[in-house]
């Protein structure tokens, strides 16, 4: 399997901290650098592994947004 290269552009936001340190987050990253999308997946505290996410383009993040304003 390739090494997959990303680089966290900006920390939104940390949903959750587990008692074991892991964080759900919401960040900017640009995955084998490439554009920015948003994404929101389980780190460890130095942000060296990652757990499985989902990654969103911001007209896919706008619309998520606004189904959850609708809860």
């Amino acid at each position: 399997m390739p090494d997959i290269k990303y680089e966290i552009v900006e920390q939104i936001a940390v949903l959750s901290t587990s008692e074991k340190g892991w964080s759900k987050e919401l960040n900017l990253i640009s995955w084998n650098e490439r554009e920015p999308k948003y994404d929101l997946r389980d780190w460890n505290e130095e942000h060296n592994k990652m757990g499985k996410g989902i990654t969103l383009t911001k007209e896919e993040a706008i619309k998520l947004k606004e189904a959850l304003e609708k809860i």
